[in-house]
C-alpha cells in the first residue's frame, strides 16, 4: 500500500468508522463523454490490488457496525445475480463481496476493492428483477470506472480531511441510515465546493450509463433501469422520508428522463418474471412483516389473479407466512403444488425442511436435506439449514462438523464463525472456542481481539499440528496489522 493510499486509509481506520468512497465522493474533474484513460494518473495514485486491499479493511469494518440479515437464500440469489452482471460489465476484476444489510429501506451501496453492499430493503421496492438488477448493475459501474482511485486522484489537490470527513460519514448512512449519518453526511458535503459536486453528479450520469449497458447485456430490459429511478421519485414524493439510495445518489427529472431517453436507444427486450426474484422478495417482505395473516389473506384473495412466477411466488408467500404464524400442517399443505411442479429447486426444500424443523420433526428435515445435498453437495443454503438442524435437535458434534466445513468454503462469513464458536463450548472444545472467536473477531476488524482469543488458544492442551496452526495464524493477522498500521 503507498503513502497516498495510506494517508487517506489511517484516518479513517483511527476514528469509529472506516471510510468508504462510494457514491458521493469527490472525483476526478472529466467530461462524461471524454473519460481520461484509467492507467496514468489515477493507476499511479492507487492500484486495483491497492484498492481490493483497502476493501478488505473496509468490509471488516462494515461487518462490525452494519446489522446484517442472515438469510442464506436470499445471500445465494444476490451473489448469483450479481456474478452474472459482472460477467457482463467492464468490472475485469471479479472478485467480489457481498453485504445483505438488515434493512427496510431502499439502499445499496459499492465501494472499492469490488464490496457490493445491497439492503434487504430494495426487494421491497422493485416491481421485477430488471428494476433489481439495474440498481446493482449501476453499483458495478461504480467499481469499473473506479471512481474511488479518480476520487484519490483529485484529492492530491484537495484537502485529505474532508475526504476522510465525508467518506466516513457516507460510512454511519450506510450502516445506520439514520438522522446522525443524515447530519454528519450533510455537514461533510456542505464543506465540499459546488465543482466537486458537479463531479459527483458526473459520476452518476456515468454509472447509469455503463449500468444500463451492463443490465442490457445480462439480458434484462434497460427501461428497467428508468422505471426503477421512477419508482423512487414516487417514494420521495409522497413519502416524508427519503430513499436512503437517494441520499448518496443523486437523482432529478432530468437524471430520469436522460436514463428514459437512453434505454429507448436500446432494442426492447421481453420481460419475463423470475420466480427466484418474487420468491426472495416474499422472504424479504415477510422478514418486515408482523402481520402474517393479513400478508396471508391478501394473497389468497390476489391469487386467483394470478398466474405463473406470480401465481408461485404467492403460494411460497403463503406458505412462508404459515410458517412465521407457526401453522405448521398448513404450510406443508400449501408447499405441495410447488413441490410437485420443481422438486428440486432449492428455495422450495429449504422451506420445506424449515417448516418440519419448526414442528420440531427434525429426523423429517435433516432426511429432505441430506437427499438434496447428494443431488448438490456443499450449497450453502441446504448445508447451513442442515448444521441449524443438527443443532436443533442437539446433535453438536455433526453440526460443528458442518460449520467447519462451511467455514472453510466461506471463510469470511462472520456468522458462521460465531455459529461454530458456540456450538464447540458446548461440546467443551475450549481451544476450538478460542479458535473460531479469533476467526468471528478478525473478520471484524477487531485485530487485538482476534490476538488475544489466538494466545488464549495456545494455552489449551492441543496437539503440535493445531499448536502450528494456531501461531501460524498469529503471523498472518500480525502481517495484516503491520501493513495496514505500520
Amino acid at each position: 500500500m503507498n503513502a497516498t493510499l495510506l494517508q487517506i486509509a489511517k484516518p479513517c481506520l483511527l476514528a469509529t468508522s472506516i471510510c468508504i468512497a462510494l457514491c458521493s465522493s469527490p472525483i476526478v474533474s472529466a467530461q462524461i463523454d471524454n473519460l481520461p484513460v484509467l492507467g496514468d494518473a489515477v493507476s499511479g495514485t492507487i492500484t486495483t490490488e491497492q484498492e481490493y486491499e483497502f476493501g478488505r479493511e473496509i468490509i471488516r469494518s462494515m461487518r462490525a457496525q452494519s446489522p446484517l440479515l442472515k438469510d442464506p437464500l436470499i445471500e445465494e440469489y444476490i451473489a448469483g445475480l450479481s456474478y452474472h452482471l459482472a460477467a457482463n460489465s467492464e468490472l475485469t476484476d471479479h472478485r467480489l463481496e457481498f453485504l445483505l444489510i438488515d434493512s427496510d429501506q431502499l439502499n445499496a451501496f459499492a465501494a472499492p476493492g469490488g464490496i457490493v453492499g445491497v439492503n434487504a430493503g430494495l426487494f421491497l421496492y422493485a416491481d421485477n428483477e430488471g428494476q433489481f438488477a439495474s440498481v446493482i448493475s449501476h453499483e458495478l459501474a461504480h467499481l469499473s470506472q473506479r471512481h474511488y482511485a479518480r476520487g484519490v486522484a483529485q484529492s492530491q489537490s484537495s484537502r485529505i480531511a474532508s475526504i476522510a470527513t465525508t467518506l466516513a460519514s457516507i460510512l454511519i448512512l450506510a450502516a445506520a441510515g439514520g438522522e446522525a449519518g443524515q447530519a454528519a453526511l450533510a455537514v461533510s458535503q456542505a464543506a465540499m465546493t459546488e465543482n466537486r459536486l458537479q463531479f459527483s453528479r458526473a459520476n452518476e450520469e456515468e454509472a447509469d450509463r455503463v449500468g444500463m449497458r451492463t443490465l442490457f447485456s445480462a439480458g434484462f430490459d434497460p427501461q428497467d433501469m428508468p422505471g426503477m429511478f421512477e419508482n423512487m421519485m414516487q417514494m420521495r414524493s409522497f413519502s416524508r422520508r427519503m430513499p436512503e439510495f437517494l441520499s448518496s445518489h443523486p437523482l432529478d427529472e432530468n437524471r430520469v428522463a436522460d436514463s428514459r431517453n437512453r434505454a429507448l436507444g436500446l432494442p426492447a427486450v421481453e420481460h419475463i418474471q423470475n420466480v427466484e426474484f418474487l420468491l426472495m422478495k416474499q422472504r424479504a417482505l415477510l422478514h418486515y412483516q408482523t402481520d402474517y395473516q393479513g400478508h396471508i389473506d391478501g394473497l389468497e384473495r390476489d391469487l386467483p389473479q394470478l398466474n405463473g412466477a406470480e401465481a408461485d411466488a404467492a403460494i411460497y408467500g403463503i406458505a412462508l407466512a404459515q410458517l412465521r404464524n407457526g401453522e405448521f400442517v398448513a404450510a406443508t399443505e400449501s408447499l405441495v403444488p410447488l413441490l410437485s411442479k420443481d422438486p428440486n429447486r432449492i428455495s422450495y426444500v429449504v422451506l420445506e425442511a424449515e417448516i418440519a424443523k419448526a414442528a420440531e420433526d427434525y429426523e423429517q428435515a435433516l432426511d429432505i436435506l441430506e437427499e438434496h445435498l447428494d443431488i448438490n453437495p456443499n450449497n450453502y443454503p441446504l448445508s447451513l439449514t442442515y448444521a441449524e438442524t443438527l443443532d436443533a435437535n442437539n446433535r453438536h458434534a455433526e453440526a460443528i462438523a458442518v460449520y467447519k466445513e462451511l467455514s472453510q468454503q466461506r471463510p469470511n462469513d462472520i456468522n458462521i464463525w460465531y455459529e461454530l464458536a458456540e456450538l464447540q463450548g458446548l461440546v467443551g472444545d475450549i481451544s476450538g472456542v478460542h479458535q473460531a472467536r479469533a476467526e468471528y473477531f478478525y473478520g471484524t476488524g477487531e485485530f487485538g481481539r482476534a490476538l488475544g482469543h489466538l494466545n488464549s488458544a495456545l494455552l489449551e492442551r492441543n496437539d503440535q499440528l493445531t499448536v502450528a496452526r494456531i501461531r501460524q495464524r498469529i503471523d498472518d493477522i500480525q502481517t495484516t496489522i503491520d501493513r495496514y498500521y505500520q
